[in-house]
């Protein structure tokens, strides 16, 4: 089963996709398997981080801000504004794919795990993510 879900970004930083991605899980009505979500874009990416607390997910997108700076005279690439090409790299650093086993009809992610849909642009964006439920 695939399906593309639509997600839309306010900004820069985590958005929580878990029970969006749990949802196509529980509608394959697959047991046990793999879920691979991967994310349609070039200047976004996704990650598996803690849900629990928001100041874990602040600091990591300060600290890759910080990392990445927009304001590097190197960049030529643009056209888009000043984050086009941090928000590029931002994605080549982390990931566009991510691959959670399926056990007992449920994502095996751990207590404070949760699916994250990673914003690197400055502007909100819809962003599309292709989730596919296999074995």
């Amino acid at each position: 089963m695939t399906e593309t879900v639509a997600v839309r970004t306010l900004g820069p930083g985590l958005t929580e996709i878990t029970d969006r991605i749990a949802s196509v899980v529980r509608e394959s009505g697959r047991a046990e398997g793999l879920c691979t979500v991967m994310i349609q874009h070039t200047s976004a990416s996704l990650t598996i981080q803690e849900n629990a607390d928001p100041s874990a997910r602040r600091d990591l997108h300060e600290w890759l801000s910080r990392l990445v700076r927009e304001d590097d005279p190197h960049f030529s690439h643009t056209v888009e504004g000043p984050d086009d090409m941090p928000s590029h790299i931002k994605a080549a650093l982390t990931s566009t794919t991510l691959s959670i086993p399926i056990l007992g009809g449920r994502l095996a992610l751990g207590t404070w795990q949760g699916v994250y849909l990673w914003e690197h642009r400055t502007r909100g964006s819809t962003r599309n993510c292709v989730v596919h439920v296999g074995s």
